[in-house]
């Protein structure tokens, strides 16, 4: 493929390769681009020698040779091209244009565009209306309404990453004004603000008869996002059909696809207008509602093209340092592979995705014995969520908590996965036997509970959070992370659970049996 207006090559990364220019004038172009380290003019392949440390000059030079700030509108990935490694810069339109190189600040020499396939000096006139015309009015510029805030969560999140903050974290993360107080992105990822969000559940197809309400919010984003994909993760019930040749199972929504319109209306909903993203299921569809028309100067066809232009960079920056997003313009065209374009619905001042249901959801409020299971089942689950999402559970707690509501996870894995005391006792060994496990009163009138095999407690997590990580099993548990996957790999061998996609997208399901 040779150069477009989007794509840019380079042989090598070295000392001489302006790299800078071909940055910002795809930052200062409304479309954005791609450039490629290790393919020549021509579009052939050369390679990379060492693509780490190449990524991580890359990022080097980007991060301190480029004004306003680039941190959150590119990104930087290997990729492997005839055999061979190259590098891949994504590079996102910026709102803040213009753009230019700091060694020669907002001039001629400092200011690019893309024009054609050509990186061109940027006319005085332009640099000058595009700074008049320059945003100002977003979460970075805004100052909170609050300055004592704590973010004791949000380094949680860092470090389970492997990726802990420092003092500096506050500006390294563009967490504050220009004046240096904390900014309205601060505010959104502090451990308390006012932000409330909320998953509401209807009876029918109309809003006119609400089965269930659910808040979220109040605190870090990252929390109430975890929050609501646990939460609409466990409504995406999976559907099962026999035929005499196979079981066929399927989601109500496609579960990557859901996933992403998630995360994507947290990250791009226009905060400024003080309007939380929404999340509402109906008996025939789900519908995710965040603030704000498309960023200015993206049409609806670059939209669906996957071109990104984020609203909020220093919310894109940092659900991406915790894995929240994964590559810039990723997710629309993933949604696209499920659902058509006809799932979008865009207005003056609000973007909605609608996802047909696999089959009428269920919103009945009968008390039966078996809506009385759910009942139970789901309340149990929503208390796990709140645990797993808090600043950091009590590992002793938690297993006390775990031992205590047994009983009904048991249930479960018999109710929906066929999974019998016997196949548990066959799979733990004869010392796992039901009665001892749920526990007898001692002398002192309190609960005797015989030790559960971690293996056992981790069937059980997967059975409350098929996504959960895990770096988030050995945190509520209290094992490595090596323990972990040692105890997936006896579950796997148990063929009590499978993997199901990759790394990253995939999660663990646990297999009905027989």
């Amino acid at each position: 493929m040779p150069e477009t207006n989007r794509i840019e090559y380079k042989a090598q990364l070295t000392k001489d390769l302006d790299l800078e220019k071909e940055v910002v004038a795809f930052l200062n172009y409304h479309e954005g681009g791609l450039v490629y380290i290790g393919v020549d003019k021509n579009g052939n392949t050369l390679g990379v020698a060492d693509p780490d440390a190449d990524m991580l000059k890359i990022k080097d030079r980007i991060k301190n040779n480029i004004a306003p700030s680039a941190m959150g509108l590119f990104d930087v990935v290997a990729e492997e091209k005839d055999g061979q490694p190259i590098i891949k810069i994504i590079v996102a339109s910026g709102s803040e244009k213009p753009y230019f190189k700091k060694k020669y600040g907002m001039t001629e020499k400092g200011c690019y565009l893309r024009i054609g396939t050509a990186a061109e000096p940027m006319p005085r006139k332009m640099i000058e209306e595009l700074f008049a015309s320059r945003t100002r009015n977003s979460i970075g510029k805004i100052k909170a309404n609050r300055q004592d805030l704590s973010f004791a969560q949000l380094r949680i999140y860092y470090e389970e990453k492997r990726k802990p903050l420092n003092q500096q974290f506050k500006k390294n993360l563009e967490l504050l004004t220009p004046q240096g107080d904390i900014n309205y992105a601060g505010y959104l990822l502090a451990d308390e603000n006012n932000v409330s969000i909320k998953v509401a559940k209807y009876k029918g197809t109309t809003r006119a008869d609400l089965a269930e309400s659910n808040e979220y919010g109040y605190g870090s984003l990252i929390k109430a996002t975890k929050s609501v994909l646990d939460k609409i993760e466990l409504e995406n019930r999976t559907l099962t059909q026999i035929t005499s040749k196979e079981r066929l199972e399927k989601r109500l929504w496609n579960r990557i696809a859901l996933r992403e319109a998630i995360i994507n209306a947290f990250v791009h909903n226009d905060y400024t207008r003080e309007i939380a993203p929404k999340f509402e299921i109906f008996q025939d569809r789900i519908e995710i509602t965040s603030a704000g028309a498309l960023p200015e100067g993206l049409s609806e066809p670059e939209f669906f093209e996957g071109y990104s232009v984020p609203r909020n960079k220093e919310l894109m920056r940092v659900f991406k340092d915790v894995d929240l997003v994964e590559q810039l313009g990723s997710g629309i065209p993933r949604i696209l592979k499920t659902y058509g374009k006809e799932c979008f619905q865009f207005s003056a001042n609000f973007l909605r995705m609608v996802f047909p249901s696999a089959e009428p959801v269920n919103t009945t409020d009968q008390v039966t014995d078996q809506a009385s299971d759910q009942v139970d089942w789901q309340s149990l689950v929503d208390t796990y969520l709140a645990i797993k999402n808090g600043v950091e559970p009590n590992q002793v707690n938690f297993l006390e908590w775990l031992q205590t509501n047994i009983q009904i996870i048991l249930h479960e894995l018999q109710e929906s996965f066929r999974i019998t005391s016997g196949k548990l006792q066959e799979s733990f060994g004869k010392g796992f036997e039901i009665p001892k496990i749920l526990g007898s009163e001692n002398t002192s009138g309190k609960p005797s509970y015989k030790k559960l095999p971690n293996s056992f407690i981790i069937l059980m997590l997967l059975a409350m959070d098929a996504t959960i990580t895990a770096e988030e099993i050995s945190v509520l548990i209290g094992i490595s992370e090596r323990a972990v996957f040692s105890n997936l790999d006896k579950l796997k061998n148990a063929n009590l659970i499978e993997r199901v996609g990759g790394r990253k997208e995939g999660y663990w399901q646990i297999i009905e049996q027989e």
